[in-house]
């Protein structure tokens, strides 16, 4: 797909910064951002940027998708995100279809996390989550990421059902950004019930990555904490 390209975006571009960002996101060979390039425009700078855009057809902010650029796809995100909010329940529909079916190309953590828990988790809220769990099952990385970080929109409403079902079935995922993400929002269900997320954590803590149960017991009390992590619960 041939990407819709905004010539006024790429002004924006740092070289300086795009270096930077480059080594921060891990775009090295082997390294799970391999291949990706930055032109160097920061977050703010991009949100700036949306809110001065006339509406564009899902059709060309899905192109975009298809950008070698980072920033021009996390642009097309934050453009349909901002759409979804305005949308009815039918183009709510149109929107969550149309991201589910672009998966590939939301391809690093960032773009994930801020998109996923503001498309797909409040479209799913009041809906049936089976398409959740058919991206926790999936081999590529970031669509397991999405199914996690979705379920933030679950937690802001108290409900934590799905956020622990995705991460016991996630505990042993062999990506460290899987065990950041689950961490993550174990530690957000913590942060509204510590009880329910001890009793996860209690059958499970010892055979956690190292790495996800720091993210969920970030919280605690420093003794209890420490307790978690020398194995004395």
């Amino acid at each position: 797909m041939k990407p819709l390209i905004l010539p006024d975006f790429r002004t924006l571009a740092d070289p300086e910064k795009a270096k930077i960002l480059q080594g921060f996101f891990k775009t090295g060979p082997g390294e799970y951002g391999e291949g990706d390039i930055f032109l160097g425009i920061t977050v703010p700078k991009i949100r700036a940027f949306a809110k001065t855009q006339k509406p564009l057809s899902l059709e060309a902010i899905a192109s975009m998708l298809y950008s070698v650029y980072h920033e021009e796809r996390l642009l097309a995100l934050i453009l349909l995100v901002n759409r979804f909010k305005k949308s009815d329940e039918t183009g709510r529909q149109i929107i969550f279809d149309l991201y589910v079916r672009h998966t590939p190309r939301i391809n690093n953590w960032d773009l994930v996390d801020l998109s996923a828990p503001y498309i797909v988790g409040p479209f799913l809220f009041n809906r049936p989550r089976k398409a959740l769990y058919a991206l926790a099952d999936s081999a590529d990385l970031w669509e397991r990421r999405v199914a996690i970080v979705a379920t933030f929109a679950f937690i802001r409403n108290n409900d934590f059902t799905d956020t622990l079902k995705i991460a016991a079935k996630l505990l042993n995922d062999k990506a460290d950004l899987i065990h950041k993400a689950v961490g993550w929002m174990l530690r957000e269900v913590g942060k509204r019930d510590q009880k329910i997320l001890e009793d996860f954590l209690k059958t499970r803590y010892l055979k956690m990555p190292r790495t996800m149960l720091r993210y969920a017991i970030e919280r605690f009390e420093e003794k209890h904490r420490q307790a978690y992590l020398q194995n004395k619960i």
